[in-house]
């Protein structure tokens, strides 16, 4: 049985504690979280007595195993640092940390403490992302060497914490660019990056003035609070001569949100979201294929569920985690990468 505690009891968080309370290989049983009125509401939802308010009294506790730090991003890094010493597991939210210099910590205290270390790569746990990578494992699509996102919302600045730039360590692309970076550089065969030139703008602020629109507004949204940045654009190329394209926002003159990610290959092409197909080449045609599964798309709520799943298995078994800490601080590289390249207005080699 293992026992988990979870550092942070936010939105994000039912996404972690619903899987865990039903793993039958589990017991949750501490919470924690600054907010102590919020951290009692979350205790007696899922039945958890023992509450903390300083995640260092939790960690101290001998009884738990693994943590999940659904804190800030300012935070990851050094919570997780501490949880590693004090010998627990740790699944640590996306992004690994703030810095690549953070991120190297992280790794190092992996190291050194032999414990398992996953990071919140959710959509590699999607069912349709498993499928596809079955295809491409077997070469179905032969060497990827283009790749290209975009994660666009039109009036999706949710304030709050990710609009701090002391807290978030950044806008839509640490946020939301985060995914579909990681995605698609794990679906290519994890390159390593060579080189980064992006921009970034900061234009539309949190645009709380539009009233025909609804948009998602975090628990403490304030609408003077804003210092990240509304768009991010970036071309990532490769060592192996791929390249990546991504573009993300929280805000943007745009008729609709759009959501897609897609890779092409030698041998054939996919589209991983808004829905998995692909298109492949058989006896000298072009076929579109789609595979016949019950969600094409990305389901939230059971790619979670298969990422909670999973980090307990490997924590038991002593498995590598299919989202390790040293894709963690690649990631991190890269998106680091894209916000110099930015400030700097060239190209950023690594």
């Amino acid at each position: 049985m293992l026992k988990v505690g979870v550092i942070g009891v936010g939105s994000i968080s039912e996404m972690h504690l619903t899987p865990y309370s039903q793993n039958k290989e589990v017991e949750l049983v501490a919470l924690c979280d600054i907010h102590e009125e919020r951290l009692v509401e979350k205790g007696k939802l899922f039945g958890v007595s023992q509450l903390y308010t300083n995640y260092q009294e939790l960690l101290n506790n001998q009884g738990i195993d693994a943590v999940s730090i659904c804190t800030w991003n300012n935070t990851h890094a050094e919570i997780a640092i501490t949880a590693l010493a004090a010998g627990k597991h740790v699944l640590v939210e996306k992004p690994l940390s703030m810095t690549v210099e953070e991120a190297f910590a992280v790794e190092a205290a992996a190291k050194k403490s032999g414990k398992t270390v996953q990071v919140g790569f959710v959509r590699r746990h999607a069912d349709n992302v498993k499928i596809l990578k079955a295809f491409i494992d077997n070469d179905e699509l032969g060497e990827i060497y283009y790749a290209k996102a975009s994660y666009l919302r039109r009036l999706g600045n949710p304030g709050g914490w990710f609009s701090d730039q002391t807290k978030s360590g950044g806008g839509p692309l640490i946020d939301l660019g985060v995914h579909v970076v990681d995605i698609m550089w794990y679906l290519m065969g994890k390159p390593r990056p060579v080189s980064v030139s992006g921009n970034t703008y900061h234009r539309l602020g949190n645009r709380s003035h539009i009233e025909n629109l609804s948009s998602y507004q975090a628990a403490d949204y304030n609408p003077t609070l804003n210092d990240v940045e509304d768009l991010t654009n970036a071309l990532i190329r490769f060592e192996n001569g791929a390249s990546l394209f991504v573009d993300v926002s929280f805000t943007l003159h745009a008729k609709e949100d759009e959501t897609s990610v897609k890779l092409y290959g030698d041998k054939g092409g996919a589209e991983i979201e808004p829905a998995l197909a692909l298109v492949l080449e058989k006896n000298n045609t072009i076929l579109n294929v789609t595979p016949q599964i019950d969600n094409l798309g990305f389901d939230f709520v059971k790619s979670f569920a298969n990422e909670i799943n999973h980090f307990v298995e490997c924590c038991q078994s002593g498995h590598e985690t299919i989202a390790p800490i040293a894709d963690g601080v690649e990631v991190m590289k890269m998106l680091n990468a894209i916000y110099e390249s930015a400030k700097i207005g060239k190209e950023v080699y690594l």
